[in-house]
């Protein structure tokens, strides 16, 4: 397979098995807009799962993570996901990136009954209704948006404009957002669409301009975000740029350059640089051991993501299969993954809810 990027499931200093007993596939955007972030939350799952091999896998059976790169692009994910499940035989997805790309492997996990645990994305529509093989390990979207929102008007922002990229992640996000204009009892003074593929700013920034929006709400990629933010600048609005957690990575401040200072990122895990926090505090030990500098929001959402895949593979038994994986998850109840606890049912696959919002300093760095 030419998109097999390899496995990097055991760490530098380990060799890796010669056939992992338990394979795990993955398809996300290793490549175009989203790659920084990507790379960086199958960083963060990889810190955990490296760990567990060294300690002799999961009931002795090391995990293989096999990762594809979709390009960011819908169509792919679905190939790539479909080859995985039916060539590569994987027990489980992992981590698949966006929320089109989630929707467009979804038939496949119902045909072929394969659990898909922490897709990166917080689209409300994989939450209700209840998708019987997704299992989500992050706060939606819409709870994000409508966070910031709020957030806005209480610190007087009274001219909000929203800026959303023109796909279902773009429409679930904004309708968070409106929820949070209700509840202030305000209007977007503009809402704008841009295309995914192809974003086009020429004509949108100047609005933003025009219309003396102090805040805009940029939803999209890392990448677009970055080039959205630019044009705004160029436009002459000095607007508070704010964006959704899909874009809380270190890749996403070196994107945006010189316009990184004072961006406001929403955040669906606790500060990554807070030892009082146990998930954080053991995430960054094994970073240290690694010779990892920080970690970044980005690798807090994989490395929790993993937790919780390894506990649904120890729960699953020493031959876990489709359906014993599936079965361990819908009966996860409270799960404390490092002071956050985690719980599914038939009936909820949410997992989490927690919702925090950061800003870039000065220094490059997420603060809080």
């Amino acid at each position: 397979m030419k998109q097999l990027l390899g496995v990097l499931a055991l760490s530098a200093t380990l060799a890796a098995p010669a056939s992992a007993q338990i394979l795990v596939g993955q398809t996300a955007g290793f490549s175009g807009p989203v790659a920084a972030g990507v790379k960086e939350t199958t960083d963060g799952a990889l810190l955990y799962i490296d760990s567990v091999n060294a300690r002799g896998g999961v009931n002795g059976q090391p995990i293989e993570l096999v990762s594809t790169d979709d390009k960011f692009e819908p169509k792919l994910a679905a190939e790539n996901a479909r080859k995985l499940i039916t060539e590569r035989k994987v027990v489980a997805l992992f981590l698949v990136r966006g929320t089109p790309h989630t929707q467009a492997i979804a038939p496949l996990l119902a045909e072929f009954k394969v659990p898909l645990v922490a897709p990166s994305t917080g689209a409300k529509v994989l939450h209700s209704p209840v998708h019987p093989y997704i299992f989500n390990v992050r706060a939606t979207y819409q709870r994000e948006a409508e966070r910031a929102v709020r957030h806005l008007s209480l610190i007087g922002m009274e001219r909000i404009a929203v800026l959303q990229v023109d796909d279902s992640f773009g429409a679930d996000a904004v309708a968070g957002a409106t929820a949070g204009f209700t509840a202030v009892n305000k209007q977007p003074v503009l809402l704008e669409k841009f295309d995914r593929s192809k974003p086009d700013f020429k004509l949108i920034a100047p609005q933003v301009a025009k219309a003396d929006a102090q805040a805009v709400l940029l939803i999209g990629s890392g990448s677009t975000v970055a080039e959205g933010t630019k044009a705004i600048r160029e436009a002459g609005s000095r607007a508070q740029i704010v964006t959704l957690s899909n874009n809380a990575a270190g890749g996403f401040i070196k994107q945006m350059g010189e316009y990184a200072h004072g961006t406001i990122v929403s955040q669906v895990f606790p500060y990554e640089r807070s030892i009082a926090s146990p998930i954080v505090k053991e995430a960054a030990e094994l970073a240290k051991a690694k010779n990892i500098d920080a970690i970044s929001p980005a690798m807090m959402e994989g490395y929790a993501g993993a937790k919780v895949l390894v506990e649904a593979l120890r729960r699953a038994g020493p031959n876990p299969t489709r359906e014993k994986i599936t079965a361990a998850l819908n009966g996860l109840r409270n799960f404390d993954i490092g002071g956050m606890e985690v719980s599914y049912s038939p009936t909820d696959h949410t997992g989490l809810d927690f919702a925090d919002l950061s800003i870039i300093g000065a220094d490059g760095r997420f603060r809080r």
